[in-house]
């Protein structure tokens, strides 16, 4: 009994949800139709991102195909591999799963910002980050996601430039040092962008 009634209780709220969500179309179509057709062009110019952000989702495609590619690599030579060789696959499968992470944050977050909502409240895999996601969240994001990135390029770096003596050496002195002053700016603009972001916000009390 205590079962059923569990149960009617989460098809009623489901039901509440749902009319809310018919009510919430409804109210912004009726705002969409009272829009006089100029005001109505520019915000329906937005849609005209739509096809950037579905052309990221077929970049995103590609850099499957890239893992797909590379973790075959590595496993078809795991044996031939010296131990960082096999690190530097590693480090280099992790790269582009970053900036997998970073195109998803982008498509996602850019769309739910600027284009429309994807209506995700309730949903069971919406992500945690994008039920405050705003364009100020999303440019700190972005760059936390470049540093990662970032970070791992330098680390790669890093064990390549132990051969920096070799002839063959994949990577020079200067290199190193330009790289590293890149990482550094990188990690001192977003902390500027955080800085910026915490001075734009209301004192709090207010």
């Amino acid at each position: 009994m205590r079962r059923r009634l569990h149960f009617e209780r989460l098809a009623d709220d489901e039901d509440e949800m749902t009319e809310t969500t018919r009510m919430l179309d409804r109210a912004d179509a009726v705002a969409f139709k009272e829009l006089k057709p100029l005001p109505a062009l520019i915000f329906g110019s937005r849609w005209l991102q739509l096809p950037l952000y579905v052309g990221l989702i077929v970049a995103q495609g590609v850099y499957v195909v890239l893992f797909l590619k590379e973790l075959w690599h590595l496993v078809a030579h795991s044996f031939d591999f010296t131990e960082q060789q096999i690190m530097l696959l590693v480090l280099g499968l992790i790269d582009v799963v970053m900036i997998s992470n970073l195109l998803v944050m982008v498509i996602v977050g850019g769309y739910e910002t600027f284009v429309s909502r994807l209506r995700l409240e309730g949903h069971p895999d919406q992500p945690e980050w994008l039920s405050h996601v705003n364009a100020s969240v999303l440019k700190i994001k972005l760059a936390m996601a470049i540093i990662g990135i970032s970070s791992i390029h330098l680390l790669r770096t890093f064990i390549e430039a132990g051969g920096l003596s070799s002839a063959r050496a994949a990577v020079t002195t200067e290199g190193v040092m330009w790289q590293t002053i890149i990482h550094c700016v990188f990690i001192l603009s977003a902390i500027g962008i955080a800085y910026v972001d915490r001075l734009s916000q209301p004192p709090e009390g207010h």
